[in-house]
């Protein structure tokens, strides 16, 4: 029986009761072999997990010097410098880093994962798409039965078994939003991700927490999005042309802080109207005006918790790890 994760072309030609050059062709040249044929043998093939090995030949015998990182977006300043922590350790131990920006798409997601499966990499880190608790990509029993160190970053995958490395997020919310109720607001918007997502509902949860705590009556609307600008920009205009006017508008990450930014511009607003408060350190938000209050998180002590979780993972396969969480900073 064929381990795990580890099916080869000869395994499947047992299975189908074909030679190998057949089941060959048909993963290679599938326009030579009968429709019929190619159809159990690609049916076989999906049972059995299989991935083509593309370093198959020259990693024989070699220990594989690459490391896979899958992240949901390079547009978030956030993992700049996670990518970066990771690299700096990946080349002081003498790895390659393969680096997929999967842009949201669950299907890239998945092409990336089998990608690197195929390459035989060492590791790899990944931060999916959604962190939603009804997600759970096709990839994922292949990947836990591929016998490869994972380590998950930022978004926790909800069913799946790997460590991580995560952000405090109920904390988060809590301590912003003490410290805007401290200024003496008591009308905020929360501009966030999608409702189902964990990371939104644990920030809202600290929020909540706040608010429920303040001796005052607190009015709080929240707006849906996708952690991306230019949804969180929409939202808020079409919020604020229907004449609310809060006095804080408090963005779940940077982006849709610079997206709610946007908004108060298009408006004809500005930080003097209504104040921004963000998770996490909004970028150039200087040239705006003043830096905008924040509770920011280490994204580089982030990605160095990452690849150093994953190296003790291949140095040590049989240790158990702990998920590592990042704390945030206030910045009023």
């Amino acid at each position: 029986m064929a381990k795990p994760g580890k099916a080869t072309i000869t395994d499947i030609a047992k299975r189908v009761n074909m030679t190998t050059v057949t089941v060959s062709r048909a993963l290679n040249q599938p326009e030579k072999v009968k429709k019929s044929t190619l159809a159990h043998i690609l049916e076989v093939a999906r049972e059995l997990n299989y991935v083509p090995n593309a370093f198959a030949r020259s990693l024989k015998n070699q220990e594989s010097r690459l490391i896979g990182l899958v992240t949901a977006s390079l547009d978030n300043p956030f993992y700049g410098e996670i990518i970066k922590a990771i690299t700096r350790e990946a080349k002081r131990r003498d790895y390659t880093l393969m680096l997929f920006d999967t842009d949201g798409s669950p299907a890239l997601e998945e092409k990336a994962v089998d990608t690197l499966l195929s390459y035989q990499v060492a590791g790899i880190i990944l931060s999916v798409v959604s962190d939603a608790d009804d997600y759970c990509p096709a990839y994922l029993p292949k990947l836990e039965q591929a016998a490869i160190p994972v380590v998950q970053i930022d978004r926790k995958l909800h069913d799946a078994t790997f460590a991580g490395v995560y952000l405090d997020n109920e904390e988060s919310g809590l301590r912003g939003m003490r410290a805007v109720l401290a200024q003496g607001h008591r009308h905020v918007l929360v501009v966030g991700g999608p409702a189902r997502s964990a990371i939104t509902q644990a920030r809202l949860a600290g929020i909540r927490r706040a608010v429920e705590a303040c001796p005052d009556p607190v009015t709080l609307d929240v707006l849906e999005g996708d952690y991306t600008q230019a949804p969180a920009c929409d939202r808020t205009a079409a919020y604020l042309q229907g004449g609310a006017r809060p006095q804080v508008i408090f963005g779940l990450n940077n982006l849709m802080t610079l997206g709610a930014l946007e908004a108060l511009r298009r408006q004809g607003l500005s930080r003097a109207d209504i104040q921004l408060f963000s998770i996490d350190q909004v970028p150039y938000a200087e040239l705006y005006g003043e830096p905008i209050a924040c509770v920011s998180h280490s994204s580089y002590e982030a990605g160095a918790g990452a690849i150093g979780m994953l190296f003790k993972a291949i140095d040590e396969p049989d240790r158990t790890q702990a998920d590592l969480t990042i704390q945030g900073t206030l910045h009023s």
